[in-house]
């Protein structure tokens, strides 16, 4: 679904009502305002749309590309709400996890928090966002869930090991073995970048992208006129586990 971001009220979805744990992803890598990360106003939405329905556990949980506390990032964004436990990926507790794919496309298992496999209801929040030609959206989200110790290449923080397999792979991959419920592109304006994800193009746009996050993604990818590799393979990934 597509909504004016004026007018954009968050409506959860029926799972929630036995929901006791929600877990809000947003894009919060780095100490700088939106478009480069998720806004707080937002999550304010999302937040008081939950809270108008249950009683449930809400945690926000991101982790920083080279691996330092996430912690005065969420400050210098303004993350600041009530009774919502604020948490660093890095603290969490991984577990081994196995690619439900018989036919992986890269990674036969993922390292993933803990808190998020504990979590009843999962939510991607990220900006639109275009690497090169690249889309950048909920799916690609989730990239910064996974433990940077265990992926970085070197010395140099981030997941360069995965990237070494073929990013595009590796996301169709985590989709499956990391499924998320929502998936909410902030689209109020689209942000383009190339090498750098600090510094980029704005364009105004004015609208929320909110459902399935591959549905979504797909969506946000045509009206950028983008094929994103990973959601085409999403896409044999389903196929595959039909049969």
């Amino acid at each position: 679904m597509i909504f004016k971001a004026s007018e954009f009220v968050f409506t959860p979805p029926p799972q929630l009502s036995w929901a006791r744990r929600v877990l809000i992803k947003p894009c919060a890598g780095y100490p700088l305002p939106y478009p480069v990360t998720t806004s707080p106003e937002i999550l304010s939405t999302i937040i008081a749309g939950i809270r108008k329905v249950s009683s449930a556990d809400i945690l926000i949980a991101d982790g920083t590309p080279s691996g330092e506390s996430i912690y005065p990032v969420y400050q210098a964004l303004g993350y600041n709400f009530h009774h919502v436990l604020m948490l660093d990926i890095r603290d969490s507790i991984f577990v081994e996890v196995e690619n439900p794919l018989s036919k992986f496309f890269a990674v036969p298992t993922f390292w993933i928090p803990n808190v998020v496999l504990r979590s009843d209801l999962l939510i991607s929040v990220t900006p639109f966002k275009v690497c090169g030609n690249a889309a950048r959206f909920t799916v690609a989200n989730l990239l910064s869930l996974l433990p940077v110790s265990k992926y970085q290449k070197g010395e140099s923080g981030g997941w360069g090991s995965l990237y070494e397999l073929g990013i595009e792979k590796v996301l169709a991959d985590l989709y499956f073995t990391l499924p998320f419920d929502i998936g909410i592109i902030e689209t109020q304006q689209k942000f383009f970048y190339a090498d750098d994800p600090t510094k980029g193009r704005v364009e105004e746009y004015g609208k929320i992208f909110l459902g399935e996050p591959s549905e979504i993604d797909r969506e946000a990818s045509e009206i950028a006129g983008l094929s994103a590799e990973h959601l085409r393979l999403i896409e044999e990934g389903r196929s595959q586990l039909e049969d």
